[in-house]
């Protein structure tokens, strides 16, 4: 009995420790989802007026069809991933990496007919153990990533549908929605075939004048927009993931609390029946020596 009780307390001393670590994690997390909700919210007007501008443009061409604007017929198909480089996130990349073979295993009939860049060491390790053909790769980003982190990637991608290495690119990625919720999306990156529509349908009238000309300047604006955008979805995904990593250490604290409550229990029980144990070998000892 003394034996089970010291397994026992062993046991809460070792939950206690866990749950000091995952309630540090938990606030350390919840820090720098704040710092990167900022700068995720703070990346969004720049986007927005950007794709304002260069739908602008694109009109005022006049009929000038630049590669990036035209849809052509899909012969191949290009997806950059998102995902993060350490794990106790909870379902954070499981769930961005399982829209993604999701989507290639029900879009296409080979790995022919398509090729994938990713970010993130989880999604890097993943990929690659599934035999997916992965043809860029950025590993080891900080906490607040700076473009000059990924532009190599980026740069990649970007520049592969322009040479018509393949003729659509998607975002896969977490969106985030809130501290508690994100949401895995898949987005069309490549082509941007509806920026005119987009500008005619918001009425938008304003007036531009370009130098040395409207298509050298849609030309140079286009490739910065894609990656402007790939940059925005990454740190969505850096938002969701520090909420990700903020929730799942708050349910693993929990659940310490809950096994520390139910180890404590057991102790007592165990403490009682010895403590009972030993009342009647007292009391038996008495009776015997009468």
């Amino acid at each position: 009995m003394a034996e089970n009780m010291r397994d026992i307390k062993r046991r809460i001393t070792s939950v206690q420790n866990i749950k000091q670590i995952t309630k540090a994690m938990e606030m350390v997390a919840a820090a720098k989802l704040r710092r990167a909700q900022e700068k995720a919210e703070s990346a969004r007007p720049y986007t927005e007026k950007l794709r304002e501008v260069i739908a602008s443009v694109a009109v005022a061409t006049d009929g000038v069809q630049h590669p990036m604007l035209v849809s052509r017929p899909v012969k191949k198909t290009g997806y950059l991933v998102i995902t993060s480089d350490r794990g106790l996130a909870g379902g954070f990349d499981g769930n961005v990496l399982r829209t993604l073979v999701q989507t290639v295993d029900k879009r296409h009939a080979s790995k022919d007919e398509y090729v994938v860049f990713v970010m993130g060491r989880k999604g890097r390790d993943f990929l690659k153990r599934r035999g997916i053909p992965v043809i860029g790769e950025v590993t080891g980003l900080p906490d607040s990533p700076e473009f000059s982190d990924i532009k190599s990637v980026v740069s990649e991608a970007v520049g592969m549908y322009a040479e018509e290495e393949y003729d659509e690119l998607f975002l896969v990625y977490n969106e985030f929605i809130n501290p508690v919720t994100q949401r895995p999306v898949e987005k069309r990156l490549l082509p941007l075939a509806d920026l005119e529509e987009e500008e005619s349908a918001s009425g938008l009238k304003a007036l531009y004048e370009y130098e040395p000309s409207a298509e050298e300047v849609l030309s140079a604006l286009l490739p910065r927009y894609a990656e402007t955008l790939i940059y925005s979805a990454l740190l969505e995904s850096k938002a969701s993931e520090f909420g990700a990593r903020m929730a799942a250490m708050g349910n693993a604290t929990d659940n310490a609390s809950e096994m520390i409550g139910a180890y404590t229990l057991q102790y007592n029980r165990a403490r009682q029946a010895a403590i009972t144990q030993e009342l009647a070998e007292i009391v038996g000892g008495a009776s015997a020596l009468e």
